[in-house]
């Protein structure tokens, strides 16, 4: 379970634990001694990637099955299970020193003399959210505390505060998702589910991209990649693949009860790094959800602080899919001794995300399935309180906190995904970037 405890405000949430109870453990052969090579990370730059978009992509990636059997003689097979970096949850402190921030705070006050109007209303806002989130997160908090899930680490601050070494970056998945997308082999065709079952020994130089995957075992797998390791999880499905590719989804027999969505908001620091790809907002609205969802379907969506996407999202995209405005709920972001990651006055930077809920009216869905099932009301104001991950849009798991929310038993889909969790369907052009063998620590092996 992920939920350390439950009180009136919301949840305070354990996202590690929760990684590391699904079962990543999988079977494989033993390679022969003096003969296992460091992985290196495969990139490719513009030339290499018109190279491999001449040969064509099949002979660069292959699915292997992890749950072959052992041998009997027990000398060419192993057990490896594996476990989340335990270092990419170790936020010990916040990540602005308070005179930093208050210096940055003066420096604003002095700046902020135009669009007196706006202002004043965005501080009305925040004002509000600030105090929710102060009463509701200390109530959590202190819970925290008190059962030991969260402990006072003022006198280890100065031996945890290295930084933590991240596995370098694989190649670009969202980059060979755009690639992949104007090969010939892909254009037009409509490619059969991939399904990997318990019973496969090898699934060899099958192409991944823009093509619904299943595991339906009920044990981890390894993939390889552009040859990159990826651990999917039992009982997961993913498509791979750029926006304009969601076809094989919509093509999958699948309509869904809930579906959690992370979009890549604009927003000023994209656009002078450009880094990072994002979508207008008219782009999102063309997301077909209406498609995707079953009647009754509960929409999720995380927001940035800006109020110009919050309004967005309330006015303007939920009603063009039909979505009832139901709840606003934030996640808190705190270090391991409960202080927020940011000052909570923060001018730039906020402690804490917004999630926009709401219903699938029921008209405006396809009748594929019954709607005789009652769901209770959806609460306004909740919230989620955990200790982030330090990779980047790795957002803490609302499986066990939807749960009271869509029925027992339902579809679950994940857009902009970029992870995997067993029982859910997930989609995005970096759907296994957080799945990259790197991000996870050998345990044990053996026959």
């Amino acid at each position: 379970m992920s939920v350390i405890q439950r009180l009136s405000p919301g949840w305070l949430l354990d996202h590690l634990s929760f990684i590391n109870k699904i079962n990543y453990q999988i079977h494989q052969p033993h390679e022969p001694r003096g003969s296992q090579k460091e992985s290196t990370p495969v990139c490719f730059d513009s030339l290499q990637m018109n190279s491999l978009s001449s040969v064509g992509f099949s002979a660069a990636f292959t699915a292997s099955d992890s749950t072959t059997e052992p041998e009997k003689d027990g000398e060419n097979c192993r057990t490896q299970k594996y476990a989340f970096r335990s270092e990419l949850f170790n936020v010990v402190k916040p990540y602005i020193a308070p005179a930093v921030h208050e210096a940055c705070r003066q420096s604003n006050e002095k700046e902020d003399t135009v669009n007196n109007v706006k202002q004043e209303t965005s501080i009305s806002v925040v004002g509000k959210i600030r105090e929710l989130i102060l009463d509701g997160s200390s109530q959590l908090i202190q819970e925290g505390l008190r059962s030991g899930f969260l402990y006072q680490l003022l006198e280890k601050r100065d031996k945890c505060s290295n930084l933590i070494t991240l596995p370098l970056d694989t190649c670009s998945l969202s980059g060979l998702c755009e690639m992949a997308k104007h090969l010939p082999s892909l254009n037009g065709m409509e490619l059969q589910t991939l399904q990997l079952v318990e019973e496969d020994s090898s699934v060899a130089e099958q192409d991944l991209f823009s093509r619904f995957v299943e595991n339906n075992s009920s044990f981890s797998k390894m993939i390889t990649l552009m040859g990159q390791k990826y651990l999917l999880p039992p009982n997961s499905s993913f498509l791979l693949s750029d926006i304009s590719c969601m076809q094989p989804l919509l093509n999958c027999g699948k309509t869904f009860d809930v579906i959690v969505m992370d979009p890549p908001w604009q927003n000023k620091s994209v656009k002078r790094s450009n880094r990072y790809s994002y979508l207008s907002p008219l782009q999102i609205q063309q997301i077909p959800v209406p498609q995707l969802a079953a009647p009754n379907c509960l929409v999720v969506t995380w927001v940035t602080n800006r109020q110009k996407h919050l309004r967005f999202v309330k006015d303007e995209l939920y009603p063009a899919w039909s979505v009832e405005v139901l709840a606003e709920w934030h996640w808190v972001k705190i270090t391991s001794a409960g202080e927020y990651v940011f000052p909570l006055d923060s001018p730039h930077k906020k402690p804490y995300e917004g999630l926009i809920l709401g219903r699938v009216q029921a008209k405006a869905t396809l009748p594929l399935r019954s709607t005789d099932v009652t769901m209770p009301p959806i609460p306004d104001h909740k919230l989620i309180v955990s200790v982030p991950c330090v990779l980047h849009s790795h957002k803490p798991p609302l499986a066990e906190v939807l749960k009271d929310y869509i029925k027992p038993g339902g579809e679950c889909l994940e857009l902009f995904a970029r992870n995997l969790q067993p029982g859910w369907t997930s989609w995005g052009n970096e759907v296994l970037k957080f799945q990259h063998v790197d991000y996870f620590v050998a345990l044990e092996s053996g026959c």
